[in-house]
């Protein structure tokens, strides 16, 4: 399986981009939108890839990170949803938003994604709600340690651990997130990162 490519950039289309490798491989990558957003033509770079094996052909999904890799495989664990809609849903939303998102059972937000309808996104939020609210630490998952917080603190604990900050990291920033006057949840996530 191939996991990662390191090359230049060729050419770009919204959806994909040709990367040539030192082995002098090109290789059609079907991209995020922050990957598309991080590529130039002409210019070297580094992605993180999927690749998915089917009768009628092979393809490649292109990451910015290990982590967007990971929410990407999430995404398509979830019956119904496929490898290009697991890439359109990050193109429209980062890992971040999509874990905040799952974690804050926001259905409305993870529906205005083209081709996720809203029974797929409460599939979504009940099959990935728990696994995003766990902490992966090397080969062992830790469930998050309870603190005192309030439930919706809670949510945004958990949204912030999921982009890989500590428990006590994501306690502080939402303390002061409080602070600045945010009450909403989303609120309360969007400051606590600013802060981070």
């Amino acid at each position: 399986m191939i996991g990662y490519l390191k090359g230049k950039v060729l050419s770009l289309t919204p959806e994909t981009a040709l990367i040539l490798t030192d082995s002098g491989v090109g290789f059609e990558v079907l991209v995020s939108g922050s990957a598309f957003d991080g590529l130039a033509v002409n210019k070297e770079c580094g992605l993180y890839t999927y690749m998915q094996v089917r009768e009628d052909g092979v393809s490649l999904f292109g990451f910015t990170s290990a982590e967007e890799k990971e929410m990407y495989l999430r995404l398509i664990s979830v019956s119904g949803v496929g490898p290009k809609l697991g890439i359109s849903v990050l193109s429209c939303m980062s890992a971040g938003e999509v874990a905040a998102a799952i974690a804050t059972s926001d259905i409305k937000r993870l529906s205005s994604v083209k081709g996720l309808g809203k029974k797929t996104a409460e599939r979504l939020v009940l099959e990935l709600r728990e696994k995003v609210s766990l902490k992966q630490s090397g080969e062992n998952i830790v469930p998050a340690v309870q603190v005192r917080t309030s439930e919706g603190d809670e949510d945004a604990v958990v949204a912030l651990m999921t982009l890989g900050f500590s428990r006590s990291e994501s306690v502080k920033a939402i303390a002061r997130a409080h602070e600045q006057g945010a009450v909403l949840l989303e609120d309360v996530i969007r400051l606590a990162l600013k802060g981070m």
